[in-house]
């Protein structure tokens, strides 16, 4: 039997068998989507162990639920990760992919959306008892929408002490939008708890209508005939004829599989109530990999590909949707197969989107994303445990082992044609944070852990910088950042943080001529070069520029490039001022003017360290001026918000470009703001705008800090 581990992946034994699916249309991929909270994992337990996939129902609280077993989870009782829970309704596999509900955790969310073919939008009972949802709560509803995921509401979490259903859904109808109707209405119990559900169409069970149930079926009637495609069927009604309820059904379905329906359903996952009704929709209305559009294929050259299907005998392409590293069975790949069939002991080719960024900082090779690798076993994932199966079929869920290439987002496809999979959109990750090794032994297994938790999380950047010698982890907010480094810890590297140092510039705060002189006499052959420069500071952005006004062969003409050599070399180093850190020079001009050679004593390496020496006089002589970045950050805000976030701009030394509408009740914030400022800039935005808010940022220029040092 499987056995789950509390800290990874574990493999069944030779007879613990998953069952295998055999047609597409028997599969049902459903992702789990709400706030941190909502009961999204609580509910798949519930699920879990009503269809007898596991024996009892674990909680959030005791770190016992199918779907939270990383340790990051179970520590802060919370989803941190994508996990995939399979269940079997009658013939029908459903593939639950439970996703976190918090805000830093959206790579994990839209790589769930991209393995899912329908949407469960799951709030807490007690989110609208004062009339509203939480703004960050229809952020993510707009998320699903702009993908086009059909989704169905449940309201969840019914037996918690502020519980008030009615509110709940007449508060999602008004943040949601059309279409958000409810199914069923809630039957009490004698002490008021949710006994029942009514169901509308079905009006069962027959003598228990609550009040207001006859109103409402007309209600959701409508609402099913405006999205019919039978044209006459709304005449028919208005003639007051009795629609077939079998017509109303199968006319939900069709408008439910197409986003354009959104029932809503209340669950208990304490006492059961709903369950069925929940697996009936998502069986009966929720699209199977055939009817739901596949991602945009083409060859690895970029060349176009006809538009596939699911198709198990179709050419296969599948991706890789999530990616972990387990200390027993290495390296695990979530992969949702989108055509053709995954089968063991096969060789398939992986090819990826390799960012840019991560060539240039070395964390990554192409040659890694280009590959046949060999498969050994393909395994049904069921949170932690891996279960052995026959193949994989397209529209299915399943986990690889010991792909050594794979990253998150990579595709797999057949070896005679390989293929990529249009990757999906991802925030770039804007809280930086600066990691060291405790000690030297730590050091090794940094650069080790580091690597595995980039291919895993392509919200996650490193960044080695070469002038701040600093490793920063970019991570998408501070809950990120703390699962991030648990993991590194977990993997055996003993890390501490430090603050984040932002690379700053120098450039010489006035024009003068400067002298660079280098003699020295210590027995046989000398060193002699000395020369004059003029140095002036050019505007911001203009670079260096040498030039050579040296007349009569003061200095000889081979040892004018070593002079400019010299000056580059020292604009490289940078220079040290007022107790400051050395920093490169920058916009400087240099003119030699004059100097002095020996015919025995000058050489090459005299007069590039007399240009040096020359700058650092100048430097010493004529003062220099710090220069910061600055970036133009583009800050896209609900327009209640956008108060508060000028005037926090303000504060940060912003300067205010200009304002946009970027779209119903949103604004788009322009300004120029320095890097020093915007640190944390991510945490603070979220906090002041309840997480509804989200920026960019991109470098401009260097400008003068505050202030000059330097005399």
């Amino acid at each position: 039997m499987a056995v789950r581990a509390d800290s990874g992946q574990r493999t069944g034994a030779g007879s613990s068998r998953a069952p295998a699916v055999a047609d597409p249309a028997r599969v049902r991929n459903v992702v789990l989507v709400g706030p941190s909270g909502s009961g999204k994992t609580t509910l798949v337990e519930a699920l879990l162990a009503h269809t007898g996939a596991i024996p009892r129902q674990g909680t959030v609280l005791d770190g016992t639920t199918v779907c939270d077993h990383d340790p990051a989870a179970v520590r802060q009782q919370r989803s941190v990760a994508l996990s995939v829970a399979p269940m079997r309704r009658e013939d029908t596999k459903i593939n639950l992919i439970d996703t976190p509900g918090y805000g830093d955790f959206v790579g994990e969310l839209r790589a769930g959306l991209r393995a899912a073919d329908a949407a469960l939008f799951v709030i807490a009972a007690a989110e609208g008892h004062e009339g509203t949802i939480d703004p960050a709560t229809v952020e993510q509803w707009e998320e699903c929408a702009a993908v086009g995921m059909p989704r169905a509401v449940v309201i969840a979490r019914c037996d918690h002490a502020r519980a008030d259903l009615e509110a709940t859904t007449a508060a999602c109808q008004d943040a949601f939008g059309a279409g958000v109707v409810p199914l069923y209405l809630p039957v009490r119990a004698d002490d008021g708890a949710l006994g029942g559900l009514y169901g509308l169409l079905s009006q069962t069970p027959a003598g228990a209508a609550p009040e207001g149930a006859n109103d409402a079926r007309a209600t959701l009637i409508e609402g099913i005939i405006e999205q019919s495609e039978d044209e006459t069927l709304m005449d028919r009604y208005l003639d007051g004829e009795e629609i077939d309820v079998a017509t109303l059904v199968t006319d939900l379905e069709k408008a439910v599989a197409r986003g354009s329906f959104h029932p809503v359903i209340p669950v208990c996952a304490q006492t059961g109530v709903g369950l069925d009704a929940l697996l009936e929709l998502v069986v009966g209305g929720f699209p199977s990999p055939l009817e739901h559009p596949l991602p945009p294929v083409m060859g690895v050259d970029g060349a176009d590909h006809p538009v596939l299907t699911a198709d198990p005998s179709g050419p296969l392409v599948a991706e890789v949707v999530r990616t972990s590293a387990d200390a027993y069975v290495g390296r695990v790949s979530l992969v949702r197969v989108f055509s053709g069939t995954l089968r063991p002991e096969s060789t398939v080719h992986v090819s990826g989107h390799l960012p840019a960024q991560r060539v240039a900082n070395g964390t990554a090779g192409a040659d890694g994303h280009d590959a046949d690798e060999r498969l050994a076993r393909v395994y049904s994932p069921l949170g932690a445990t891996l279960r052995e199966v026959d193949g994989c079929i397209a529209g299915d869920i399943c986990a690889l082992t010991k792909l050594g290439t794979a990253e998150t987002g990579d595709t797999v496809s057949g070896t005679d044609h390989p293929l990529l999979l249009e990757p999906w959109d991802l925030p770039d990750p804007l809280l930086p944070v600066a990691v060291v090794a405790h000690s030297r032994g730590d050091e090794d297994a940094l650069v080790k852990t580091l690597s595995r938790l980039v291919a895993a999380d392509p919200t996650l950047r490193l960044e080695r910088n070469s002038e701040t010698h600093q490793t920063v982890l970019w991570c998408m907010g501070e809950a990120h950042a703390d699962v991030v480094l648990s993991r590194l810890r977990a993997g055996g590297a003993e890390v501490d943080t430090e603050p984040v140092r932002v690379p700053m510039r120098v450039t010489l705060a006035r024009s003068g001529r400067a002298t660079g002189r280098h003699v020295k006499q210590s027995g046989g052959h000398g060193q002699y070069a000395v020369c004059h420069i003029e140095f002036e500071p050019l505007p911001r952005g203009a670079g260096f520029e040498f030039e050579s006004k040296v007349v009569g062969g003061a200095v000889p003409t081979q040892f004018i490039p070593s002079v400019e050599k010299g000056i580059r070399a020292q604009l490289e180093r940078g220079l040290t001022a007022g107790g400051e850190a050395a920093h490169p020079v920058v916009d400087v001009r240099a003119t030699l003017v004059d100097g002095k050679a020996h015919s025995v004593d000058s050489s090459d390496a005299a007069f590039q360290t007399a240009g040096a020496l020359a700058l650092r006089e100048a430097a010493e002589s004529f003062g220099t001026v710090l220069l910061e970045p600055l970036d133009e950050v583009t800050v896209r805000i609900p327009d209640e918000h956008l108060g508060a976030v000028l005037g926090d701009l303000s504060s940060r030394r912003g300067r205010v470009l200009g304002t946009d509408v970027a779209g119903p009740g949103r604004t788009l914030v322009r300004a120029e703001v320095p890097a020093t400022e915007l640190i944390r800039y991510a945490v603070d935005l979220r906090a002041m705008t309840s997480g509804t808010a989200s920026f960019s940022r991109s470098f401009v220029r260097y400008e003068a800090a505050p202030t000059t040092y330097g005399s």
